[in-house]
């Protein structure tokens, strides 16, 4: 079956300069909130929330901030592969999760500038 080129020439002008500025506009919106949302986001996979056992509450944001990314740096030594916060977050069976506790309770306190 023939397509009517009549009826693809209408098609072509219905898209004319206003929805062309409109997909820019929505263009431009989507990529404008992935940008806010990256700035927003904590740079951290496992956050306060996540690491609850830890009392955040004390700490400055910048503190708060640098605790949590030591947190999320160190690695577990028990082989599992996990950070010491995804270890705390995730693994209640770990053998050195009370140690992996304390290890961030002392990132927290060294953290917490005078």
């Amino acid at each position: 079956m023939k397509k009517d080129p009549r009826k693809q020439e209408r098609r072509r002008k219905k898209s004319g300069p206003l929805a062309k500025a409109a997909k820019w506009l929505v263009g431009l919106a989507v990529v404008g909130l992935v940008v806010y949302a990256v700035s927003q986001g904590s740079g951290v996979a496992y956050g306060e929330r996540d690491i609850g056992v830890v009392n955040f509450s004390g700490l400055a944001p910048d503190e708060k901030q640098e605790a949590l990314e030591a947190a999320n740096s160190a690695r577990c030594t028990c082989g599992c592969g996990l950070t010491l916060a995804g270890c705390v977050s995730t693994d209640l069976t770990c053998p050195l999760r009370e140690d992996n506790i304390q290890t961030i309770r002392g990132m927290v306190r060294a953290a917490d500038k005078p």
